[in-house]
């Protein structure tokens, strides 16, 4: 939970920092983003498309509050964007509950129908979905038995997803969420960008950064 909610106190303070890069409506390394200390490897090999990783957390009320900025960044994002949700886990069992609960999701192909009632759920009607029972009765309204969930929940597929989810935050190297990663390569967060706009801004200007350098090797190979 600390992760989620140091992000008021850090914003305050990285808002002096960089109040003389905002004035010139700049991006800069360092201070809008950061270069991770090691590439991580693109989850897909999709040739062509710049990797975007999404880091968030069901009960975090700044995922939820970027949650409306990301969704129309995702409907206005171009084609040679692969974006991809990763449910962060750090020391707490909410947070592998919670991932969990959306590799469950995944494995039964109704991300689309859960992810963003789940996040109303919790935030908006105030539910408390923290055990098993609670999120089987969840999934439940979307059509999906009891003993699926279950079975589903404690695979081995999703334990697959849940234990590279949390390598992976790990390897991102981030602090807090909602943050983003571009190409395995940059992170992001609000604070650093100084608002959820802003941090989309960010992305915009990483996935031209990525897509302007790997070019001329496109353009090589197709030679």
């Amino acid at each position: 939970m600390k992760n989620c909610l140091a992000r008021a106190g850090l914003a305050l303070l990285l808002s002096l920092a960089v109040l003389s890069v905002h004035a010139t409506d700049e991006i800069y390394e360092g201070f809008q983003y950061a270069r991770l200390d090691k590439p991580v490897e693109p989850l897909t090999s999709t040739a062509g498309k710049v990797e975007v990783v999404e880091l968030f957390w069901y009960g975090c009320g700044h995922c939820y509050a970027f949650e409306p900025h990301l969704h129309d960044w995702l409907q206005r994002k171009p084609d040679y964007v692969e974006f991809i949700r990763i449910p962060a886990i750090f020391n707490s069992s909410a947070w592998r509950l919670h991932a969990r609960a959306y590799y469950t999701a995944e494995v039964l192909g109704i991300v689309d129908k859960i992810h963003g009632p789940m996040f109303n759920a919790i935030h908006k009607d105030k539910r408390s979905l923290n055990t098993e029972q609670q999120l089987a009765a969840f999934f439940a309204e979307f059509g999906v038995e009891e003993k699926k969930f279950m079975d589903t929940f404690k695979s081995f597929a999703v334990d697959v997803k849940v234990n590279r989810a949390e390598r992976l935050t790990q390897r991102f190297g981030i602090d807090g969420v909602p943050s983003v990663v571009v190409a395995g390569k940059y992170r992001s967060d609000g604070p650093m960008a100084q608002s959820y706009q802003g941090l989309l801004q960010v992305v915009d200007f990483l996935v031209a950064k990525e897509r302007a350098t790997a070019k001329p090797t496109s353009t090589a190979a197709g030679k």
